[in-house]
């Protein structure tokens, strides 16, 4: 039977309710944002409630994670390093307004208002796989849209090799970025032809509903044939570049967290195998895919490199 590309999936929950998510997304985010600005609220405990008994699964017929786990079980450490204070940490993290800056080697740099990011590149739901560089893996329904939409639309210039992504510098919501576990602001780094890929994503939201704080609200990077570290959170900045940027990771570990970080069994961390997974919500452990599962699409990206090298 002939694998379906992740790209031609319509779950038919969200066959039934696109057109009005899409319609009405504008003004939930809205609302979200504007409440989050004054105070925490019930509405990260809620998040689930109504998510919970949605039922899917990505083009390998993997079954979605929780929606409890997924947003219980977070990496973010501009809050902490515990997975599970994250969610906690975060409730009533301010995201409005908010101001997505996309410049550099472009010929039409612009900042966006989130609701403008919003009415100008249309939401669709993809479901994909998480796979983090730790050996653990989930699959997330996320919403949001193509990177490249909103690149084409910057107008990159011929020198522009490489897009740097910054992530927000909030120390007085963000109690993780008063310590040095990373150097901040959190920054992270694409080829231009990676990020124009079509599996790559700015998410702007998780099970339907608009990002909550922990996921990385309000818009983050998603890039599903990478480890997790590579999808930037709360994203401030979007700059086109000519020289290949140094993450933060790769600024303290270098030999451990590489530019390109792209899921492969056959590369171990220096401090573990990474030749299979742990899927949050199951039991046992599940076989590492190359490129999480994604070669077809986008193994040609790398013809004639050495993964093992160039991790």
């Amino acid at each position: 039977m002939q694998k379906i590309r992740v790209s031609e999936i319509t779950p038919e929950r969200l066959y039934l309710t696109r057109r009005k998510f899409i319609v009405g997304v504008g003004s939930v985010v809205a609302g979200s944002l504007l409440l989050s600005s004054c105070e925490p609220s019930a509405e990260t405990d809620e998040f689930c409630r109504d998510a919970s008994a949605s039922a899917g699964v990505d083009e390998l017929g993997n079954t979605l994670t929780s929606c409890e786990d997924v947003t219980h079980y977070n990496n973010f450490y501009e809050f902490t390093t515990s997975k599970q204070r994250v969610a906690e940490l975060a409730r009533g993290f301010r995201t409005s307004p908010w101001q997505l800056s996309v410049g550099g080697l472009v010929g039409k740099p612009r900042v966006y208002t989130m609701e403008e990011v919003l009415s100008l590149f249309p939401q669709e739901e993809r479901i994909y796989r998480l796979r983090c560089v730790e050996g653990w893996g989930m699959v997330v329904p996320w919403v949001g849209f193509p990177l490249a939409a909103m690149l084409r639309a910057a107008g990159p210039m011929a020198e522009a090799a490489y897009v740097r992504f910054t992530s927000v510098l909030d120390p007085q919501q963000m109690p993780g970025q008063r310590t040095g576990v990373l150097p901040w602001p959190y920054t992270e780094g694409l080829r231009l032809d990676e990020a124009m890929h079509d599996l790559t994503i700015l998410a702007t939201g998780l099970y339907g509903k608009p990002l909550p704080p922990q996921e990385g609200a309000p818009i983050r990077l998603v890039v599903p044939w990478k480890y997790g570290f590579k999808s930037s959170k709360s994203l401030v900045r979007i700059d086109l570049v000519k020289e290949s940027p140094v993450s933060s990771w790769m600024q303290i570990s270098p030999n451990e967290y590489g530019f390109y970080a792209n899921v492969n069994p056959d590369v171990p961390h220096p401090r573990w195998s990474q030749a299979s997974e742990r899927r949050i919500g199951l039991a046992g452990r599940v076989p590492t895919l190359p490129f999480n599962g994604y070669a077809d699409e986008v193994a040609s990206l790398y013809t004639g490199m050495d993964l093992k090298k160039l991790f």
